[in-house]
């Protein structure tokens, strides 16, 4: 069985490293020039993840900590185990009457064709 993680903020930054690097694309000096990007990876499961489309550190911090705590959620969801269903016997019929009229229509269709 898979390991739960608290996914709350406080927890996050006990348990992740925090890098900034120089992130790339559009935003001019201030974004080539200062350490904007931030990635986190969480040490007790190695999730990493990582933030750089804002011009500040600051926002791109909070959106790597979001993440982080989806990716954590989406990982630690359980998935309920689907029960079988079968058709009842009211749509079987309806579902056969459908086909037998729809199979009686294209019948009809190619011999009035052929008529002509």
């Amino acid at each position: 069985m898979s390991r739960v993680y608290a996914t709350d903020r406080a927890s996050l930054e006990r348990d992740c490293d925090v890098q900034f690097f120089v992130a790339t694309g559009p935003g001019g000096q201030h974004r080539n020039k200062v350490e904007t990007g931030v990635r986190l990876t969480h040490r007790p499961s190695g999730i990493s993840v990582t933030a750089a489309e804002r011009r500040s550190q600051h926002a791109n911090r909070e959106v790597a900590f979001m993440r982080i705590a989806q990716r954590l959620q989406e990982m630690q969801h359980v998935q309920t185990p689907r029960q079988p269903t079968h058709a009842t016997e009211a749509s079987r019929i309806r579902r056969l009457e459908a086909k037998r009229h729809a199979a009686m229509v294209k019948r009809q269709r190619s011999t009035s064709v052929e008529d002509m």
